[in-house]
Formats: C-alpha cells, structure tokens, sequence
C-alpha cells in the first residue's frame, strides 16, 4: 500500500502508511471527507474575508462617558491596518509615564525594522531616532519603519514579543475582540480588531494620557531637514477635530478614528473599511454630527471645499514656518512642528503645536515594556517623567 501524504503542509514530519485493512473505497471516502474539510474551511475563509471588503463599520461614542451615540456593525472584526499603530502608542505612553523610557532616548534602527513597507521614514539599519521622532512619525506618516523600532525598543528587542504585550494590554482595556501581530498594522491575517475595541482604545489614549494626547494634533515636524506632515484629513477639514489616526491596506480597506471636542463635548468615532478616503472622510463627519446632535451640541457648519491632506506651499514668517492646506489658501495656515507658539518644547529648541486640551483622566491596569529604566543622570520634567540631562 502506498504511504498517503498530507498535501500541501511541507512539514517535513514522517508520513505514515495506511492501514492494511483501508480498502480502496475507504481511501475514497476519506479522501472525500479530506476534500469537505477543506472545501469548508476554505469557504469559511472566504466568508471572514468577505466582510473586510466593501462594507463599512462605524461607531461613536462619547468620550467622557462611554456611552454609544451611533452605531453600525460596529463588532465586525476586521483589519486595523495602520489603526495598529495607535496601541503601539499607547503603550508607549504607558512606558514615558512608567518612567521606563524617556522622550529623548535612542531608539536604535534594526535591519528588520528597515526593510518595513511603506509608509516610512527610510531608516537605515544602524541608525538611531528619538523616542519623540518616532512618537511624531506614527502620529503624521504612520511610518512603518518607525513602528516597528519603536515596538523592538519596548518589547525587549522583539517585535513578536511586543506584539504579544499589545494584546495583552487589549484584554486588560476590554478590547476583547483584538489581536495584534506586529506594531505597525503591516497585513497579518491574525491581526484583528473592531469599530468597538478601537473605540474603547482611543477613549482610553484621551483620558489616560492627557500629558501626551497633543502630538495627536501636530500638522508637521521636521526629521532630518524634512517636512513630515500630517496625513489626518480630519484635522483641517472638521471643526473641532484634534487627533487621531489613519489606515489603509487593500484587505482592510480605508479606515480612521477621530476624536472631537465641541462645547466640552468629546466624541471618538471610528470608521472601517471605507472603499476611498473620500468617503471614510464624509462618513466620519456624518457620525460625528449624529454624536454631536445626540449630546445637544449645536451643528457647525462644513466647509465647502475639503482641504486636500498635502501641504502645497511653505511661508517663513518671523522665523516660523507655516505650512498652508493645498485645497485653498484661504484656510487659515497651520503651524509645524517648530512654530514657537506651543508651550513644550522638542529636543534643540523645537516646539509643536498644542491640541485641545483634555482633562479628566482614571486609573488603569498597564502592561510594562520591556526596557531598561531610566539611569541615575535623570531628573524630572514638570510631567514628571524622565528625561535626560542636556548640556
């Protein structure tokens, strides 16, 4: 008789001969049966991909409160994309406030960390970046490369192993309905989420850290003689608008969270699966109203034409730049990462602009990174976290 292989593993495990008393209409049932679970696992697969594509998931709720003010298929799980990048934030939060890292240490740069797909910075293996630099190119160019050396630095030099903790710190948010792979949002088909959990996850970035939701808002910062801007639409285009992320992959289609504040009212909504960013946009200012509305908040009206995400022109004014939205040049400018307005300031002097602030704040259960703590030649900020001395 011959051995009987289980196709397609490549596992490299010994076979095993079938018995002597399986008959060749035996061998047909079981291979018929073989052939079923396939079939069937391969229509299951095909049925929990069918909902990432062309359908929309959509929640908003109140920030201060948790309560939901609109919803649709909000529990679907689905793939965060660059979403991701917002628990790689958190946890790195987590870590300045824990005192384990500080906003001016060295992030080191991996080769794995390098050869990220894009969106990036172009990091080179060997090279270093602050912990600002990298918290800043999450926030505006959801910089892959950046991600990932920022997640290495925290898990202990192991991105598998930070991923681990992200999902650890998701359970203890009561994100229970999440998994990540990786801290950049990078396809992974084990890498999943919902409108909910992410929901729970930017409500949780406002009101537990309220020292470092700002960098949320920032329009651009400069790295290494460049202009990084911000790739939020949402930021220019809804009154009221202060932060949060956007994501995009061809399986996970165009997604966001936003979070609002109008009238001491904040709302954090979050829209998945948008096929353009064109209606991820309008369908996230339409949720957001509907929050608005249901809070008893006046409406405010929308501009006419919405400014494009890219930055056309750059003026120099009293030694600030100001970078104007390329829709119009009506808008109002926006400051950058330097303009001197802003009240903390970046390492060499430069300044970002301040979001709205945000008060209240509770105690949560954090899940620690894996770093080595701050050194004997620290000392602490007003925030009171650490920082190195400089000369």
């Amino acid at each position: 008789m011959p051995e009987i292989h289980a196709a397609g593993h490549g596992t490299g495990h010994h076979t095993q001969a079938a018995p002597s008393c399986l008959r060749p209409s035996r061998l047909r049932k079981w291979a018929g049966l073989l052939a079923g679970v396939a079939l069937g696992s391969f229509i299951t697969e095909r049925a929990a991909h069918a909902q990432y594509a062309g359908q929309m998931s959509s929640i908003v709720m109140d920030a201060r409160t948790g309560a939901v003010l609109a919803q649709d298929d909000p529990d679907l799980r689905r793939y965060p994309a660059s979403l991701t990048k917002l628990m790689t934030l958190y946890m790195a939060f987590s870590a300045l406030r824990a005192g384990t890292i500080t906003l001016d240490q060295s992030v080191p740069v991996s080769i794995h960390a390098s050869i990220m797909e894009p969106s990036k910075l172009g990091l080179v293996p060997g090279s270093h970046l602050t912990v600002e630099q990298a918290i800043l190119a999450l926030v505006t160019k959801s910089a892959n490369d950046a991600a990932c050396a920022l997640g290495e630095l925290l898990g202990g030099g192991s991105e598998p192993q930070f991923a681990a903790m992200m999902t650890q710190q998701a359970r203890a948010l009561g994100m229970t309905n999440t998994t990540f792979r990786n801290a950049s949002g990078l396809p992974d088909p084990e890498q999943l989420t919902t409108a909910r959990d992410l929901a729970v996850l930017a409500r949780h970035i406002v009101t537990d850290f309220p020292e470092d939701y700002h960098y949320f808002s920032v329009a651009a910062f400069r790295f290494h003689g460049r202009m990084i801007p911000n790739h939020n639409p949402m930021l220019k285009v809804y009154a009221g608008a202060d932060g949060m992320k956007t994501g995009y992959t061809q399986e996970a289609g165009h997604n966001l969270v936003t979070s609002a504040i109008r009238n001491d009212v904040r709302l954090v909504g979050v829209v998945l699966g948008a096929s353009s960013n064109g209606q991820r946009t309008i369908a996230m200012a339409n949720q957001l109203d509907r929050g608005f509305d249901a809070e008893g908040v006046a409406p405010v009206p929308r501009p006419l034409v919405l400014a494009r995400n890219t930055v056309s022109a750059r003026r120099t004014r009293g030694g600030r730049v100001i970078m104007l939205a390329a829709a119009s040049a009506r808008h109002a400018p926006l400051e950058v990462a330097e303009a001197p307005t802003g009240r903390r300031s970046l390492r060499h002097g430069r300044r970002y602009v301040l979001a709205t602030p945000v008060t209240g704040g509770h105690h949560v259960r954090l899940i620690g990174a894996k770093v080595r703590p701050a050194t004997a030649t620290t000392h602490r900020t007003r925030s009171g976290r650490s920082s190195r001395n400089h000369t």
